[in-house]
């Protein structure tokens, strides 16, 4: 068990991938050299240009990933999900963060040092094949971000991310919607847009019985025909 001030953590549960995949002396190891720390909305968890020390597992809440670009205006490159691992790219790279982190609400983060989960890493190779499935998928994701972002029109990538969004986060007990309340501008930033087009754009979609709106909440009305525009681009 891991604890700080304000919360106590079942290692076993909360990093279950990598837990399961450490011997016993492993394990003790983990335990006793990681930190849980909580963070308000927009917190900073860590910034460009700073150096990787440590994996970070999100507990609780969410987390974006992104980066500041011309004009001061962001592009969100990711939004991470309870379990979901992050921050461990660069130590593997050996260059500072390329990209900043932040909580987009009230959230929970485990640290692990990365030089203790290296030492692991070299004597243990399941960890180490852990670690390269995460970094393909995560580089094939991006691979088709990038592709989506660029190449299709103003509707599709909002409808993509959308779509997105509901198989990150998933619906609201009402099944329709969805379980995070993105503002106009994170919205854009995850849709490389304007943030007046984005506003156009989710009009439109109101005016055609794809969504509702209800302040941040967005509720999908035709989840087929916006899986329909997300692929047409």
């Amino acid at each position: 068990m891991v604890k700080n001030s304000s919360s106590v953590v079942n290692l076993s549960v909360s990093i279950p991938e990598i837990w399961e995949l450490l011997n016993d002396e492993e394990r003790d190891i983990i335990s006793s050299n990681t930190k849980v720390l909580d963070f308000k909305k927009n917190e900073i968890i860590y910034s460009e240009e700073e150096t990787s020390t440590e994996l970070m597992c999100l507990l609780k809440g969410k987390v974006k990933i992104y980066k500041d670009g011309v004009g001061g205006r962001s592009q969100i490159i990711r939004m991470i999900r309870p379990t979901q691992y992050f921050g461990y790219r660069a130590y593997f790279a050996t260059e500072p963060y390329v990209t900043a982190a932040a909580a987009f609400e009230s959230s929970t983060v485990c640290f692990i040092p990365m030089a203790i989960i290296e030492k692991i890493v070299n004597q243990n190779p399941k960890l180490g094949m852990f670690f390269i499935r995460e970094l393909s998928v995560d580089l094939g994701i991006a691979d088709e971000r990038v592709v989506n972002l660029t190449q299709k029109h103003i509707r599709g990538r909002l409808a993509e991310s959308l779509i997105f969004l509901i198989e990150n986060y998933g619906l609201e007990e009402d099944g329709a919607t969805i379980s995070i309340y993105l503002s106009r501008e994170d919205l854009a930033n995850l849709s490389n847009m304007t943030t007046s087009n984005a506003i156009r754009t989710l009009s439109t979609f109101v005016d055609e019985h794809i969504i509702t709106l209800d302040g941040r909440k967005i509720k999908i009305i035709d989840e087929e025909k916006l899986r329909r525009i997300s692929k047409i681009g």
